[in-house]
């Protein structure tokens, strides 16, 4: 890095610390003295909702005693004390007082708990609320928060218990007033301050139990979170609530709960505060320090700007060419008319990609005369049975000439049977030779190899249980999470098709041929295993195309598998699992993320149809000519 460079660096990285620091310290003091005000504000808010509360719950203690000390209430409790009473005189009487005393509840309960009257559901006549019974100095208790169960819907009271004695009897009074969001307005709420009410009756999260002082609060669901924390632990916080729409910033808020008497969550009061002042203020710092520390910067780049240049540019090219290089693209080569340093490397690099170009193509065409040095040598192993066989028929017919007419007959007919199938097994072999001659350059995209796999197993679905032969049993454990591979399907589909050949002719007693997929280490694997007579003892693993000449003749079929293997960038070998079989592995490179995922645009249809020649041939196993007779004549 040039001294130019390094000074342009450390003045913006100087000039950048300086008013990052002063934006920071400034916005931090402007928050602090917000949040403190607020928290000031917050707490008295608390202060005022506890002391209306408490407020409404010696309001509702009064009403009660006043019930309890009346003479009519009096008289009710010692004609209950009598031992032939009636109940039923007094069941609509809580209704009555309730109304008088301005109470949202009221129920008188006797003795033993049974419902004697009640003002909000009469039709709970004459049944029980012993938790009542429980509690012998109920009139030395203030008021509390509980559930009241009403005909149909559940409300949230604050209640208070009076009982009236006669003798060793009592005359329970529950009463209270119904606790919503009509307090809340009794409270002096400063500016850009809130009240909400939550009545926590339900275990989920109702929105519409959320309350401010003028009714259900707007955009319940953002507290969502906050109510469940209370529930599951309720105790006095703070949190940080989103902000609606159309605010700048978040909201805080101070959560208190409210309990009843078994200390259960019955009610929590929300105080909370915006924070769009706060962020304004942020906002305007945050510009202004911007637009200074923008305005020095842009002063510096100028300055370095046509220094930096002469070496950023050419060091991208150098990358782009790199990335290029590593993609596959052997012709890569990057622009030349830097200067300096620069340049000798961009030149350095030419020269490197140059003479890798040419040692990849000394080894590819090393690799290809290697292969077809094999397939030549396979090929003429594999024609080696016909013209021997056809050389026999000659012999025979040559010696037959010395037998009569009648023998010499029906050995020619013999013969010219034999020579004819013979040829039609040589043009097999140099049909399927010019197939994997002419076999065309893949055309990569995106593909689902278990797609491919399940066509290629399809097509074998006859041979599997063809007649004249056992049966074999397909079986496919595919990883249905693979990533695709980027191929071409079409030929993945012929390369697969042939290793299942394979596998199918080693199989002539039948078997199980399993078919697996799997991805690992950023390759996807597909391996084809048979139960097979496989690779005889001694003989090394991964011997392919060695194994191939034993069951398919010349190799082909795995000399082109092998072949789409290695047009696709991938691996393949060979286990022989002694007393077990054989197993194919091949292993593909996973398609880039980059690359636009694309569905296989080739057909089941077309892909079957494509392989109907080679799925024929494979169907079942070819017998030899009898040459052994032949050979008797």
């Amino acid at each position: 890095m040039k001294l130019r460079t390094k000074l342009a660096i450390f003045s913006v990285t100087v000039l950048a610390g300086s008013v990052g620091v002063l934006a920071w310290r400034l916005d931090r003091f402007v928050r602090q003295q917000v949040e403190r005000e607020q928290r000031q504000q917050s707490d008295t808010l608390v202060t005022q909702f506890r002391r209306e509360f408490a407020r409404r719950g010696a309001e509702v203690v009064y009403a009660l005693e006043g019930i309890a000390e009346a003479e009519g209430t009096l008289r009710v409790a010692i004609d209950l004390s009598r031992p032939q009473a009636d109940p039923s005189l007094y069941a609509h009487d809580a209704q009555g007082i309730a109304t008088s005393r301005q109470l949202d509840f009221l129920e008188m309960v006797a003795d033993d708990g049974t419902l004697i009257s009640s003002a909000q559901w009469p039709a709970r006549t004459g049944f029980k609320n012993d938790w009542v019974t429980h509690q012998s100095d109920w009139n030395q208790q203030g008021a509390f928060l509980a559930r009241v169960e009403l005909l149909d819907k559940v409300e949230l009271g604050l209640l208070s218990v009076r009982t009236v004695n006669v003798g060793e009897r009592k005359l329970y009074l529950i009463g209270g007033r119904r606790l919503d969001s009509d307090f809340l307005q009794a409270l002096v709420i400063p500016v850009g301050m809130r009240v909400m009410f939550y009545r926590n009756l339900e275990a989920a999260f109702v929105p519409e139990a959320l309350l401010d002082s003028v009714g259900t609060a707007e955009q319940p669901e953002r507290f969502a979170s906050l109510v469940a924390s209370m529930q599951k632990q309720p105790r006095a916080g703070e949190y940080e609530i989103p902000g609606a729409r159309g605010m700048a910033g978040t909201e805080k808020f101070m959560a208190l709960p409210l309990t009843g008497r078994s200390s259960e969550l019955l009610a929590m009061v929300l105080v909370g505060s915006a924070q769009d002042a706060v962020v304004q203020t942020s906002n305007y710092i945050r510009n202004a320090a911007l637009f200074i520390g923008a305005a020095g910067i842009l002063l510096v780049l100028i300055f370095s700007w046509s220094i930096s240049a002469q070496v950023s540019g050419p060091l991208e090219r150098l990358e782009k060419a790199a990335r290029e290089l590593a993609a596959g693209d052997w012709k890569a080569k990057a622009d030349v008319r830097a200067r300096g340093e620069a340049g000798r490397a961009v030149r350095a690099f030419n020269q490197m990609a140059a003479q890798l170009s040419g040692k990849r193509e000394k080894l590819l065409q090393a690799e290809r005369v290697a292969a077809w040095r094999e397939l030549a040598r396979n090929f003429a192993v594999e024609l080696k049975v016909p013209l021997f066989s056809l050389r026999l028929t000659l012999e025979n017919l040559s010696r037959a000439r010395e037998k009569t007419p009648e023998r010499f007959n029906e050995i020619f007919l013999e013969s010219m049977g034999m020579a004819d199938a013979e040829m039609d097994n040589l043009k097999e072999i140099i049909a399927r030779f010019s197939d994997f001659a002419n076999m065309r350059q893949p055309r990569m995209q995106a593909v689902n190899v278990n797609d491919v796999v399940r066509e290629a197993v399809k097509s074998f679905e006859t041979a599997f249980n063809s007649r004249g032969r056992p049966p074999v049993k397909p079986e496919l454990v595919l990883d249905e999470y693979a990533a695709k591979i980027w191929g071409d399907p079409e030929l993945l589909f012929k390369g697969f098709e042939n290793v299942l050949a394979n596998s199918l002719n080693a199989m002539p007693l039948g078997g199980t041929l399993t078919v697996r997929t799997a991805q690992q280490n950023g390759n996807v694997r597909v391996e084809i295993s048979d139960t097979g007579s496989g690779l005889e003892g001694g003989e090394p693993a991964g011997a392919a195309l060695s194994y191939a000449a034993k069951v398919d003749g010349a190799g082909l079929g795995l000399a082109t598998i092998q072949t789409v293997v290695s047009d696709h960038g991938g691996r393949m070998s060979v286990e022989a699992i002694p007393g077990s079989g054989t197993a194919f592995r091949m292993e593909f490179p996973v398609a880039l993320t980059s690359v636009k995922s694309a569905q296989i645009t080739s057909t089941p249809a077309k892909l079957q149809t494509e392989s109907a020649r080679a799925k024929s041939q494979h169907a079942t196993v070819k017998a030899k000519p009898p040459l052994r007779r032949m050979m008797d004549i």
